[in-house]
């Protein structure tokens, strides 16, 4: 391993009994910022690895930075060599169903008696409580959630484009295992670390769950919603581009309105300011669109980024491949692949003093490092 002893989890040992993208997206935060993790997979490799469609990313993308060791947990052999390499490990992060580490003898009441500082972090469906024992899904817990319904139109729940509660369960995953290690700091025990699909997208939809407490009124969906500003949306311009603008001040709708060479617009009184703009909202909407049904979005977007106004093209994930702003600044990033091409990988979105956690080795092969991991363990006996 290419280990960066300044990274600021450099010494940390985590054993990662994860597939898809939950768990391996917190082993790959911790494995990011300096961790050493072993991921074991089953033999023949992680299913993971060769999912089509949409899931032929999810290996690569949320598995970098780690070892790999094939075990037959199924085994007896292979799960007392597991139980042997978490108790040289600070860390183990799992995400099988519910009640399975335990029949294996791999959970955190059965391993933390004979290691006491050890955190074990499970990724679930759900939180301790009466649905505990569900399995659960990204799409079911957004269904669940009030993600989809505020998502979609009225009437069509709609999921969000990509795993937004894997992904950020596997944050609160990695967020869990930095406050344990803290605590540990302290108390010199490790404790268990639960992150869920559930509660997750529940937290994603806190704000419109308060917004009822307050209003009495239930939130309708996002398409449908009552915007807070009358300038926020998408755009048609000329040659089919779209482009969305959001002036939320009434200074940023006046220079817009200059912008677009309509300054006749704010001297008029229903546009005087923002509450009486949001009450004639559809009329000015369609007026908007019918003036920059005309402008050509790369003359306009120059325009507006010169007046500060916020605006944003509507991009897809393969444009995003060769955005300036995403390779000047190191954000997406070349990495060995396991067949040993190449691709690129964004990184963690933050800067640590200045630099961005990056990749450190090559996306491992099934079992790259099996020899060596279980090497070191006899040796440590």
């Amino acid at each position: 391993m290419n280990q960066d002893n300044t990274l600021p989890l450099a010494g940390i040992r985590v054993l990662e009994f994860t597939h898809m993208v939950m768990g391996p997206t917190c082993g790959m935060i911790l494995a990011d910022l300096g961790a050493e993790v072993i991921k074991v997979e089953p033999p023949g490799g992680d299913k993971t690895r060769k999912l089509p469609g949409l899931g032929i990313g999810f290996f690569r993308s949320f598995n970098r930075n780690k070892k790999s060791v094939v075990l037959d947990i199924t085994s007896e052999a292979g799960r007392q060599t597991a139980a042997e390499l978490a108790g040289s490990c600070d860390v183990v992060l799992e995400n099988f169903r519910p009640g399975l580490m335990s029949e294996l003898g791999l959970d955190y009441e059965t391993l933390s008696k004979k290691y006491p500082r050890l955190i074990c972090v499970s990724h679930k469906g759900f939180l301790p409580g009466p649905y505990e024992k569900r399995l659960a899904l990204d799409e079911v817990v957004q269904m669940m959630g009030g993600l989809s319904y505020m998502t979609g139109p009225v009437g069509r729940p709609l999921r969000a484009g990509t795993s937004v509660n894997d992904i950020m369960g596997g944050m609160f995953g990695a967020i869990g295992v930095l406050a344990a290690l803290r605590e540990r700091d302290r108390t010199g025990r490790g404790q268990e670390v639960q992150s869920a699909l559930f509660e997750n997208c529940v937290f994603l939809s806190s704000q419109h769950m308060q917004q009822f407490l307050m209003t009495g009124e239930p939130p309708p969906p996002m398409p449908s919603r009552v915007s807070a500003w009358s300038v926020y949306d998408v755009f048609s311009l000329a040659d089919g581009d779209q482009l969305f603008i959001g002036a939320v001040s009434d200074k940023q709708f006046n220079t817009l309105c200059r912008v677009l060479e309509r300054t006749d617009l704010p001297a008029r009184p229903e546009y005087a300011d923002n509450a009486a703009r949001v009450a004639v909202r559809p009329q000015l909407l369609e007026e908007l669109g019918a003036i920059l049904a005309n402008h050509r979005v790369g003359e306009l977007t120059s325009k507006l980024e010169a007046a500060g106004i916020p605006y944003a093209p509507i991009s897809r994930p393969e444009q995003l491949v060769n955005d300036p702003h995403l390779k000047q600044s190191g954000g997406l990033v070349p990495m060995t692949t396991d067949d040993g091409g190449s691709t690129e990988v964004v990184l963690l979105p933050l800067t640590m003093g200045g630099r961005r956690p990056g990749v450190r080795m090559p996306l491992p092969r099934i079992g790259e490092h099996t020899e060596e991991v279980l090497a070191r363990l006899k040796k440590a006996a």
